[in-house]
């Protein structure tokens, strides 16, 4: 299976929080329609799932968000919270845009 992007929320630090923010992206995925797409015969998919550390605890403690990394581009994400899922899933997923505000630097 090809995943045309693969979010990973860590809920490691902070679970609550990663939880809420993987589920405000796995609603946004689905209501822009990227969950699951046939393009030239081959299925897309855009998968969100939680995991238990993405060594970004230092980015985390700065604030009250999760952390966030999107492949296959490697682009990390720091202090994101659910607000932010309708961003990330417009801009990054959809336009391939990276928001740089929330840049783990």
């Amino acid at each position: 299976m090809f995943y045309n992007h693969h979010i990973f929320v860590c809920t490691n630090q902070k679970d609550e929080i990663g939880k809420a923010v993987a589920k405000a992206l796995k609603i946004e995925v689905k209501k822009h329609g990227l969950k699951s797409l046939l393009i030239g015969g081959t299925k897309h998919k855009n998968r969100v799932q939680t995991c238990n550390c993405l060594d970004a605890c230092k980015q985390c403690k700065k604030g009250p968000g999760a952390a966030v990394v999107i492949y296959p581009e490697g682009v990390f994400y720091g202090n994101v919270r659910p607000k932010d899922a309708a961003d990330i899933v417009r801009e990054h997923l959809a336009a391939g845009r990276v928001i740089t505000r929330l840049l783990i630097d």
